[in-house]
């Protein structure tokens, strides 16, 4: 590996708590220049994949080596555009889900689910199903922010562009800098679970991308998984077709006594849970069983006064300044793939299976935290970013101050820089220095 992926793997298996050593175990390789990106997009991407795999080596107890290819990263971090269903290309994004000029800046809004786009549709008084020329007229008369505060407030999604500086001097930018990118706890003193025989179970209630991409990873390793979601409720289609291969999918609706009880059964003999609601949704339910690995995944993470907010990959590029990065205040921009997303959605996997491998040794009910926001301020503020400043010098000279790129011709012992600056075209003499 080179030391920009060397560092970046190293960075995620540390926060997971593992060994160090293992870390040479991972092979890296493929085509280079894959989802190109102002930010380190495919250092985050190649990192969490490996982690990943590291995870799973270790869990299964093989020697490895961990292959890291990445022309197989960058397809699955784009997953969802590669589907097809019988020659169709999926719907990633409803027509209202997009970009918005405001009045004073840019909002971006999220409405692939039914009741986001009603709920966008009411906090704007937009009448019927709302055509994009009406949403468009209605969020224009008004400021971003107050767009996002009414939105929010009536249940639906939708965030309003900030620079990275407005971020970080934001209450939740300042809690999510403030915090580790997961944090791992170990909840009571459960005596470590016997091996059964039996593929391990996990419950999954997570929804779109990160989460199904986690438990997507643990069905892929064997595990039997099983998504509930509510009866009236279900995933999109697309979205199922491309996250869900590998798992097994039943509705319960959790406030109906009967179903209650069955997914109550389900959950005493689960050995994973992993949940992808709004911090608070499911407390009601009291979900804690003794020697159960919970998972639990936000946008925004569960604190902070965005922690009860609903969110999106694309919501949170463009909250943390993401999208000005990528693009600018006044054009935001996207990254080339939902990577906090699917970046998540590995680390999460990784993070189950190593709370699996030191609840085997130790015992223990484990939790562990990630949020979209978190990997967000990891990727912006934590791994290398190329900076040509870095690889340019400056020197005096006949022709006056000159910044040149160095050279990239370099070796132990070699020139750092070249002897002399460029002097005045055809002004030399013509002889050999020396004599």
């Amino acid at each position: 590996m080179d030391n920009t992926v060397r560092t970046g793997t190293e960075s995620l298996w540390s926060v997971l708590g593992g060994d160090p050593a293992l870390v040479d175990r991972v092979e890296h390789g493929g085509v280079s220049g894959l989802l190109p990106a102002r930010l380190p997009v495919m250092d985050l991407a190649r990192a969490a994949v490996a982690a990943c795999s590291l995870a799973a080596v270790e869990h299964a107890g093989l020697p490895g080596p961990v292959r890291v290819d990445d022309g197989a990263v960058a397809t699955a971090f784009v997953s969802e555009r590669h589907l097809r269903v019988d020659g169709r290309a999926p719907v990633n994004f409803a027509p209202l889900s997009r970009f918005w000029r405001a009045a004073d800046g840019w909002v971006r809004t999220h409405a692939n689910y039914p009741h986001h786009e009603a709920a966008l549709l009411a906090a704007l008084g937009v009448p019927g199903s709302g055509s994009v020329e009406a949403v468009a007229a209605a969020i224009g008369e008004r400021k971003a922010v107050e767009v996002e505060t009414a939105v929010y407030a009536a249940g639906g999604l939708a965030v309003a562009l900030r620079t990275p500086g407005e971020w970080a001097a934001s209450e939740q930018g300042r809690e999510v800098a403030a915090r580790p990118l997961l944090t791992r706890e170990r909840l009571d003193e459960a005596a470590p679970r016997a091996g059964s025989g039996r593929p391990l179970r996990v419950l999954d209630l997570t929804r779109v991308i990160a989460g199904p991409v986690a438990t997507r990873t643990l069905a892929l390793l064997g595990a039997d998984v099983l998504r509930i979601d509510p009866p009236g409720n279900p995933e999109l289609p697309d979205q199922h077709a491309d996250t869900d291969v590998g798992k097994r999918t039943a509705a319960l609706d959790l406030d109906r006594p009967s179903d209650r009880r069955t997914f109550d059964e389900l959950l005493g003999s689960a050995d994973v849970l992993v949940t992808g609601y709004r911090p608070g949704a499911l407390d009601r339910f009291d979900l804690e069983r003794p020697g159960l690995v919970t998972a639990r995944l936000s946008a925004w993470g569960d604190y902070g006064p965005w922690g009860g907010r609903r969110g999106f990959d694309s919501l949170v590029q463009v909250a943390t300044g993401i999208a000005a990065v990528e693009g600018s205040a006044e054009e935001p921009g996207a990254l080339p793939a939902q990577a906090l997303d699917h970046g998540t959605g590995y680390l999460l996997a990784a993070a189950v299976l190593r709370s699996l491998t030191e609840q085997r040794a130790e015992g223990g009910s484990r939790l562990v935290r990630l949020a979209l926001a978190q990997t967000g301020h990891w990727l912006t503020d934590s791994l290398p970013r190329y900076s040509p400043e870095r690889y340019l010098a400056e020197s005096e000279g006949p022709l006056g101050r000159l910044r040149h790129a160095l050279s990239p011709v370099s070796y132990e012992g070699g020139p750092a820089n070249w002897s002399r600056p460029p002097g005045l075209a055809g002004a030399d003499a013509t002889e050999w220095l020396g004599g």
